[in-house]
């Protein structure tokens, strides 16, 4: 597959509450960015990787780390409130108006210390497989049956959410799945339209053991201690 037309985005904004920092904070000797810039610059079938961001430490340190940061992110883009979409359009229509070829892009988020190279490859050939028509990113299984979730109350009591199937065995309940929130690929007439990511896209699966979500210092703090035990493995 050609890299030719195909630019990584990577979204960090500095206004980050939960963990102050995030993006630049240190994770296992490096800086949590380094993780989604270390894949994009390394995989192959990418050929630039901008940084969109408000914040000027971590342009600082994007640029550093081999990213290209070409703007600056408006405000209005960097609110806890702003959507990924709305970020990738500002992104793309930038980089062109600066003369950049962008064809498709894919938004990987900054604090992905889990991602793999070969991973944003299946998921461009997949995208190119389904004629570029909304977006491919990546999903885990759920680890128990959505099916069979429970709904409790304030007095602790419990309910089935779904009681059609409070009597149905697992193993005979569908695979439900959910995204991994590492990264969507899309062609930039598709990024463009708007159109929602989940309701128009396919997905490649993941290990869920790969799959982290890191919102509070205690999920920083797993994440962490799990990257050190599977580099060591790995050595």
């Amino acid at each position: 597959m050609s890299a030719t037309g195909n630019i990584a985005i990577i979204p960090a904004r500095g206004g980050s509450k939960r963990i102050p920092r995030k993006n630049i904070r240190p994770f296992a000797g490096k800086p949590m960015i380094g993780y989604a810039i270390e894949a994009a610059l390394c995989s192959p079938v990418i050929e630039r990787v901008l940084v969109t961001t408000d914040d000027t430490a971590i342009a600082d340190i994007a640029r550093d780390l081999g990213a290209e940061v070409p703007f600056t992110r408006p405000r209005d883009l960097a609110d806890d409130h702003t959507p990924t979409v709305p970020v990738i359009q500002h992104a793309i229509t930038a980089a062109r108006d600066a003369g950049w070829d962008v064809r498709r892009a894919v938004c990987v988020y900054p604090g992905v210390p889990f991602i793999e190279v070969d991973d944003l490859a299946r998921a461009l050939e997949l995208l190119l497989a389904h004629q570029e028509q909304g977006y491919t990113f990546p999903v885990a299984e759920f680890p128990s049956a959505i099916q069979r979730a429970l709904r409790r109350d304030s007095e602790g009591g419990v309910a089935p959410f779904y009681p059609e199937h409070a009597e149905t065995r697992t193993q005979d309940l569908e695979p439900a799945f959910y995204d991994a929130g590492q990264f969507y690929w899309g062609s930039a007439a598709t990024w463009l339209s708007g159109v929602n990511i989940h309701r128009n896209g396919c997905a490649i699966t993941l290990p869920s053991w790969r799959v982290v979500d890191i919102d509070t210092p205690e999920d920083w703090d797993r994440a962490e201690k799990m990257h050190t035990a599977l580099m060591a493995k790995a050595r």
